[in-house]
């Protein structure tokens, strides 16, 4: 049998059923894979979309199914067999295999690790255990946390990121009094720009949501096992009634690094999505990747698609170099912010404003543009993302100049 041949029939298991996991399955169906796929994921329900947890699902705007990425029929008619709320237990790379919680030993020509990742816990020492401490990860966390949605109550908000940010913004739409703390200097610290941090900082203000940055935990109480009150490290304390944290992810890596393949903050993958072992691949959260010259993880829906589909074309003989190609979103009250590229590095930044509500901020290292954030302005992220791309960096006065028509600088 050629290597070919095993590409095009060799089973193959994805350890993960995120959106990455998905997207290596359906993929592999699309590039022609006709052998067996097997998605092991250890939640009930088949792949879904997580962004709006903390958003549209926790609203109760959207139902569980609408989340569903296909619906079950999908996986039937593709041949993808779906084995939820099932949990890899060991990965045996000498026979080529993985141990099941069940009991059951997978074979596989080639595996994927799609293992996402989990949200960072508040320890005992700090109140971690306590009832009324909510993480919004997946649909049960969701679920759990529904409840305690209610008018007039108050929720403590620890974590000034997206995932904090957009909690505090469904609990405020919601009618529920807000205080949310950031241990940081300041809100969206690590992931966005002074300018776009003040904007939400003051949208959020807006609405009643008390900001309050370099503040630190130091420990949640409450008689009984229920969270009831929240002490600061600068002597502060605050009633409340319920606690959502949001203070960032770790990669999930432990079963990689038990099977002894390479870990760099994540999996550690080449430009083509493989591992330390040629016929393991990563993809998603978990995997770490080169990029301009460095190493990095992306946390986002559009990393998980594209590299799930890169895993793919790896697979199928097909693959070129994984580029990344990072874009993000956060929806809150109703400004919708788009990001495209990254902004860490950068030296400067510049404003283009149509309005209060509907601003860009172009982010500069030198005469190199990283970055633009899109307020309400999803045109000039479309623009902005294309121009990104294709290694275009206008000049600051440029992008300022709201005369200008930003389609036409893609031709310039």
């Amino acid at each position: 049998m050629t290597n070919e041949t095993i590409e095009k029939s060799g089973p193959i298991v994805i350890v993960g059923a995120g959106q990455a996991g998905f997207s290596v399955c359906a993929k592999l169906r699309d590039l022609g894979h006709i052998g067996p796929i097997t998605l092991v994921g250890n939640e009930p329900q088949p792949p879904y979309q997580r962004p709006p947890l903390s958003k549209g699902y926790l609203l109760g705007d959207i139902t569980e199914e609408r989340l569903f990425l296909r619906p079950p029929a999908f996986y039937d008619q593709r041949a993808i067999e779906l084995r939820l709320g099932a949990q890899v237990e060991e990965i045996d790379r000498q026979r080529q295999s993985v141990l099941l919680s069940d009991g059951s030993v997978l074979p596989y020509s080639h595996l994927v690790l799609a293992t996402g990742s989990r949200p960072r816990v508040l320890s005992r020492d700090q109140g971690g255990h306590l009832e009324g401490v909510y993480y919004v990860r997946s649909i049960a966390d969701t679920k759990k946390m529904a409840r305690e949605f209610k008018a007039g109550r108050q929720v403590l908000v620890v974590g000034g990121g997206y995932i904090g940010l957009e909690a505090a913004a469904v609990s405020s739409k919601l009618g529920l009094r807000v205080t949310l703390i950031e241990s940081a200097p300041r809100i969206l610290q690590r992931v966005a720009s002074v300018q776009t941090a003040s904007f939400f900082r003051q949208l959020h203000r807006n609405h009643g949501v008390e900001i309050c940055e370099g503040v630190e935990l130091a420990m949640l109480t409450g008689p009984g096992g229920r969270v009831t009150q929240a002490h600061m490290k600068d002597g502060r304390t605050f009633d409340v009634d319920f606690v959502v944290v949001g203070i960032g992810i770790h990669p999930n890596v432990e079963l990689a690094q038990a099977a002894g393949l390479e870990i760099d903050n994540g999996i550690r993958v080449d430009v083509q999505c493989r591992t330390s072992d040629p016929t393991i691949l990563a993809a998603g959260d978990c995997a770490s990747f080169p990029w301009k010259g460095q190493r990095i993880r992306l946390e986002s829906v559009g990393n998980a698609i594209d590299q799930g589909e890169a895993v793919a074309k790896t697979i199928m003989l097909a693959s070129e170099s994984y580029a990344a190609k990072p874009w993000f979103w956060s929806d809150q009250f109703d400004i919708k912010l788009q990001i495209v590229g990254l902004a860490v590095g950068h030296d400067s930044a510049v404003i283009r404003k149509l309005s209060e509500n509907a601003l860009s901020i172009w982010h500069y290292r030198g005469d190199e543009l990283l970055a633009v954030d899109a307020i309400n302005q999803p045109a000039v992220f479309m623009a902005s993302k294309r121009l990104i791309e294709a290694g275009k960096s206008p000049a600051a006065e440029v992008v300022t100049d709201l005369d200008v028509d930003l389609k036409s600088l893609l031709h310039s």
